[in-house]
Parts: structure tokens; C-alpha cells; sequence
């Protein structure tokens, strides 16, 4: 709250990522967590699944990626899969679910967005690296300061 008070412009970016429990990649969430490689390992191999429609069954198919959901376990992993997620000195991240704010304040807008940007740049290697997709017509930016108040009043 300091950086508002202060009256400096706050650039923040709202992400949300595509399909988040189905798109955890089995083997670099394991390269991740070796302390629990074994338990884990065991939770995400082997699963399959099929589809039924009326009396009618698909044939069987392993499961690629993802993690069982409706498990208490789901959400966990996720975070677990999620902790290395970039974060830089000029910004602050928030994060619930698949859900993600990036927040750069500085009195001057061009460096908080260049502060943004950065950290932006960063997430989108990250995201790829991990075979994460961004939902980018749900993702949004803005940029706000209490002087933007203070000139309509």
C-alpha cells in the first residue's frame, strides 16, 4: 500500500492458466520434487482413462499429463508444480489457484511497465519451459495511480 499512498503507478498483469490440473507435466513435476519422487511417481503413472456414452465404452488410454482431480492431493501437487514460478526484486507476484497478479509499482509509469515487462518476459520462458498455456484472452493488464484520481477531481 505504501506505493499508493505515495501516489506512485501500479502496473499489474492478470493471468490465468489454460486447463491447469490437466496440464501438469508428469516428469517435470517429478524432476521437481525428488524428495517425493517415488510417492508421487506412483499417484501419476499408469493412470487411464475412457469414455463412456450411454452403454457405449472407448477403448482405454493412458493419461499424458494431469493430475487426478476432485483429489485432495490435486492442489498440492499443482502448488508444488507452480513454486519456482520467476519472481524479481520490482515486482510482486499473488497467486490463487490458476490464477496469477503481477504487480510493479515506481513513481514513474515507463519503468513500472518496463518493470512488468520484464517480469512478463520471464513468466512466458518459464510457462513454455513447463509446458504451461496461458489463457491469453483472459489474461489483462492495467496501470493505476492515485494521481490518475486526483486529476479527475
Amino acid at each position: 500500500m505504501k506505493p499508493l499512498k505515495k501516489k506512485e503507478y501500479c502496473t499489474s498483469a492478470f493471468q490465468d492458466v489454460s486447463q491447469v490440473f490437466d496440464k501438469v507435466w508428469h516428469e517435470g513435476l517429478l524432476y521437481k520434487i525428488p524428495k517425493y519422487f517415488n510417492l508421487l511417481r506412483s499417484y501419476l503413472r499408469d493412470r487411464t482413462f475412457r469414455i463412456k456414452i450411454t452403454d457405449q465404452k472407448s477403448d482405454t488410454f493412458p493419461i499424458q499429463a494431469g493430475v487426478p482431480q476432485g483429489s485432495v492431493l490435486g492442489p498440492i501437487i499443482f502448488v508444488l508444480y507452480t513454486s519456482d514460478f520467476p519472481t524479481t526484486n520490482n515486482t510482486t507476484t499473488g497467486t490463487f489457484a490458476d490464477d496469477t497478479v503481477i504487480l510493479a509499482t515506481h513513481a514513474d509509469p515507463l519503468t513500472a511497465a518496463q518493470h512488468l515487462q520484464y517480469h512478463l518476459n520471464l513468466t512466458q520462458d518459464w510457462l513454455k519451459k513447463w509446458r504451461i498455456k496461458n489463457k491469453r484472452n483472459q489474461s489483462t493488464s492495467h496501470s493505476r495511480s492515485e494521481k490518475d484520481d486526483a486529476h479527475r477531481s
